[in-house]
């Protein structure tokens, strides 16, 4: 794989600029990095939409079970895809249906075509990094 996805201007305006971020995989299981990304995000300000099959609450916000379930989809400002690499796809295109701005796909998260889909839907990609590294690297 190559950095295509990790642009540091794109990865700096995410963090930056974005308001709101749906975190798909994540679930009430304060024990898995997805739990701890959001509530990262949440602690930079950031609104957090959990986004997992269950519909369950999570660190204080209505969970939803799919992107597509969401009130206001096009509120979302980057999707998180917190999913296996052979599962990251699908939640891509749902991103895309959704209208989201911006799809991050976290460290070993890795799908090509999805992120070429993406980026060819309009969207900003961030393949194969962790917020909580880069935000920490870029000294936000």
């Amino acid at each position: 794989m190559t950095d295509a996805y990790a642009d540091p201007d794109v990865i700096r305006r995410l963090l930056n600029e974005s308001r709101t971020w749906a975190f798909v995989g994540l679930g009430d299981n304060p024990g898995r990095e997805v739990h701890a990304q959001a509530r990262l995000m949440q602690q930079r300000g950031k609104r957090i939409i959990p986004v997992h099959p269950a519909g369950a609450e999570v660190l204080g916000e209505p969970g939803y079970r799919s992107l597509a379930e969401l009130p206001d989809p096009s509120a979302v400002d980057v999707v998180g895809v917190y999913r296996r690499s052979e599962h990251a796809g699908a939640a891509v295109d749902e991103a895309i249906a959704a209208g989201a701005r911006a799809v991050w796909l976290p460290l070993q998260v890795i799908d090509e075509a999805a992120a070429r889909r993406a980026r060819d839907a309009g969207l900003d990609v961030v393949m194969n990094r962790c917020p909580a590294v880069e935000w920490a690297l870029r000294r936000h």
